[in-house]
């Protein structure tokens, strides 16, 4: 089967939710099928700056074809512009207005897609806020699968986002919290639907101890010892390998914290570091913990896109690579979301597969909905929740290990990639049956 993924931004740098999302799905498809991502040359989402270089390019098994964005965005001219088009009357061009403002806007992009629709089998349009999505949903609609990543927020109200939800042959939702909203908000939709997600890998439990305070060199040798008398092959020799150490070498997470010289607890956040993503709440909050006597680091990790106080307990890990994402979160004593948008959390369900409990804004139903689900974090909804709850689970070593453990279970039992692409692969059946 041939496959277009169509998506504003594409690439291994880019690490926006949806962007990710899609890169991911992808990439499991490419594994059975002959996929191609259609995208513009942007990396960043802010002024949508051609940098990418314009053709094709093959990334981990996937065709790439990035197209130039004719425009780039002013900030604050569409700032002023939104604050009017959401409070005032209007019509349908000044919709269009909106979302040329928005960006990207790549009419070269949508054209190919026009030229050359017939050659794929299914379009899948991620994320329906942008114009790819809006103008290239008008294509062939009876092809078209439309992932929404959708969430409360002003936009989904204008008039141009009806016929988006109304177009597509099938719409896949990230959960069921996301798809009660859009019932509420469109009444016309497609007829198939289904609740898909995405996969998260669960990493191999690892014997040494979960917490990064040294433990007694017996216990350590006894614990890597039995590991490496029910483990074969490889895990074998690396418990072999482990007892050659000293025992604070081997506690989980302990490369990335020696890397970035961190000690005692850790809240972790991962991703763009953005007052869109409640980073401005978080740095107040965590202020306000630490004020109170908590003890801690607040690390923040991925691209910054404001700027950070110069506090001794704030530190910026940078952007870091899938493997160093991964240390990161397991060395954290706390994972936390404050983004009050989410449709799913990517970064909710990885803190949940390595064992780590997260703390999330409640003001977000899915996020809610995943500590409910899962009992494997808290959610809070003003500052004094905030430190309330990041008390309780930095200071509670048994908790966090029972909530870690829920959250491993939650995401084996609700987000595997076997389950997940056996949904879009029966989405596709049907739409091709249905031809």
């Amino acid at each position: 089967m041939k496959i277009a993924f169509i998506v504003q931004r594409y690439g291994t740098e880019v690490l926006g939710g949806s962007e990710y999302h899609c890169r991911l799905v992808a990439e499991r498809l490419a594994q059975q099928h002959d996929v191609d991502v259609l995208t513009t040359c942007a990396r960043d989402y802010i002024t949508w700056k051609n940098e990418y270089p314009e053709g094709s390019d093959r990334i981990r098994g996937v065709t790439v074809r990035r197209f130039p964005s004719a425009r780039t965005r002013d900030l604050e001219a569409f700032n002023k512009y939104s604050e009017w088009i959401f409070n005032n009357p209007h019509d349908r061009a000044d919709e269009i207005e909106w979302l040329k403002q928005q960006g990207p806007w790549c009419p070269p992009l949508v054209e190919y897609l026009r030229h050359h629709q017939q050659q794929y089998d299914v379009l899948v349009f991620f994320t329906y806020l942008y114009a790819p999505t809006v103008l290239g949903l008008e294509v062939n609609p009876g092809r078209s699968v439309l992932v929404p990543t959708s969430h409360d927020e002003p936009a989904i109200r204008l008039e141009i986002y009806k016929e988006v939800f109304s177009r597509p042959a099938a719409i896949l939702f990230n959960t069921e919290s996301e798809r009660r909203f859009i019932h509420r908000q469109f009444i016309d939709r497609p007829l198939l639907e289904e609740i898909v997600g995405v996969g998260v890998d669960i990493p191999q439990y690892q014997p040494y101890p979960r917490m990064p305070e040294p433990v007694p060199e017996e216990e350590a040798e006894a614990a890597q010892s039995a590991a490496a008398d029910d483990a074969g092959g490889d895990e074998a020799d690396e418990a072999m390998e482990a007892r050659q150490f000293p025992s604070h070498l081997l506690t989980r997470g302990s490369v990335f914290r020696r890397r970035h010289r961190l000690y005692g607890p850790i809240a972790l956040y991962g991703g763009r570091i953005d007052p869109g993503k409640g980073c401005e709440e978080l740095i107040e909050y965590f202020s306000a913990y630490v004020k109170e006597g908590g003890d801690g680091t607040l690390a923040l990790m991925g691209v910054k896109l404001m700027s950070l106080p110069e506090e001794p307990f704030i530190r910026f890990a940078g952007l870091l690579s899938d493997r160093e994402r991964m240390q990161a979160l397991e060395a954290a004593t706390v994972v936390v979301v404050p983004s009050p948008f989410e449709s799913l959390s990517l970064l909710a369900l990885e803190a949940f597969a390595v064992g780590t409990p997260v703390l999330v804004n409640a003001r977000s139903e899915v996020l809610a909905e995943h500590c409910l689900r899962s009992n494997a974090g808290l959610f809070y909804a003003d500052r004094d929740e905030f430190v309330e709850c990041l008390t309780l689970l930095m200071g509670d070593a048994d908790l966090r290990a029972a909530m870690g453990q829920n959250g491993r279970e939650y995401v084996r039992r609700n987000y595997r990639w076997d389950v997940v692409l056996a949904k879009y692969e029966r989405t596709f059946a049907k739409i091709r049956g249905g031809r």
